[in-house]
């Protein structure tokens, strides 16, 4: 099969990579030219996959509409906030029947749009597959093996996407709660910012395991306000990854967390880096969707005080731990 993939970030060489291993020709797309000129030269992504071998069935190109060409299934890996302008711009170039697959995690600034509903309105009439799950780029690209969820309403949409990227340390689930299988994949980032915050302040396990329990649970009430199945949380795309990005040390968003905890300010936490902790965005857009649908998210309220309101991180956890006493269970 012809693909395409959009963003030449970590995430996104390594899906580029799953596809070239499974014998499919992939045109991955880059905005930097370095990143272009180091892949096809030198077969590494050196900015931002250093260290892994690209393989020889990936093509790299600046120009979008080159990547998309005749491609059969397009892959899009931009990060949440350039989503938007990135399958705009080479929406023209997307071949009929092609299956569009989204594996930028995130909630869209303003819209409130999760990321397949995003690339829906930007390509519109294309079946949209969500790609989620504790995946950490660097160990997928090792070859470690890894398990994620390929969720669409179009099921034959999903399952095409399940046989093109799966292997033997690749194993794609397929699943039809396209709205849960998304907030599990964005609201993670927020809780995972939280728990480094937590280990940045020196405390401990238990400390850690309170987050991501409770976290679990402000996940599951704005997706059940939303029309999403409770049962999505307890999977892969949502404790999965919530799992993985709140205790992995290649967690860039729990790497931040750990820096602003141990006093850092947002901008200086910031600096310097090429990837993107898509936790800082996500805090933004899950705060307005909580308040949007009327739910309770303490802890991103909490993380939002700390990113965006200059809260000291102490403070905003003690804030926490005296809230009103209540029942563990809605």
């Amino acid at each position: 099969m012809k693909c395409a993939v959009i963003g030449a970030g970590a995430w996104g060489t390594a899906l580029a990579n799953v596809l070239g291993a499974n014998g499919h020709s992939v045109a991955l797309w880059a905005r930097e030219a370095d990143v272009v000129d180091a892949v096809n030269e030198s077969r590494v992504n050196r900015r931002f996959l250093p260290g892994i071998c690209v393989d020889d069935r990936v093509r790299a190109t600046g120009i979008i509409g080159d990547a998309l060409g005749d491609a059969e299934l397009v892959i899009y890996v931009a990060p949440s906030h350039a989503l938007r302008e990135v399958a705009s711009s080479g929406a023209g170039s997307v071949r009929p029947g092609a299956v569009l697959v989204v594996a930028s995690k995130g909630i869209e600034r303003g819209t409130l749009a999760i990321m397949s509903d995003v690339v829906t309105d930007a390509v519109p009439g294309h079946a949209v597959v969500a790609l989620s799950g504790p995946s950490f780029a660097a160990e997928v690209a090792n070859g470690q093996p890894t398990a994620v969820v390929a969720a669409s309403h179009d099921r034959a949409a999903a399952t095409r996407v399940q046989r093109s990227l799966s292997s033997d340390v690749f194993r794609v689930y397929t699943h039809d709660d396209v709205v849960g299988v998304e907030l599990g994949g964005a609201l993670k980032n927020v809780m995972a910012v939280a728990t480094g915050i937590a280990e940045g302040l020196g405390l401990g396990f238990n400390s850690r395991a309170a987050l991501i329990t409770r976290g679990l649970a402000e996940m599951t009430r704005l997706g059940t306000a939303l029309g999403a199945s409770p049962v999505t949380f307890a999977g892969l795309a949502g404790l999965g990854d919530l799992v993985l990005t709140c205790t992995g040390a290649l967690s860039r968003n729990r790497a931040l967390g750990l820096e602003l905890g141990a006093g850092k300010s947002l901008d200086d936490a910031l600096q310097g880096k090429d990837s993107v902790a898509e936790g800082v965005l996500n805090t933004i857009s899950a705060r307005a969707l909580a308040e949007r649908e009327g739910v309770d998210m303490p802890i991103v309220q909490a993380v939002h005080r700390i990113l965006f309101e200059s809260q000291p991180a102490r403070l905003a956890i003690a804030e926490l731990m005296t809230r009103e006493l209540r029942a563990e269970q809605d």
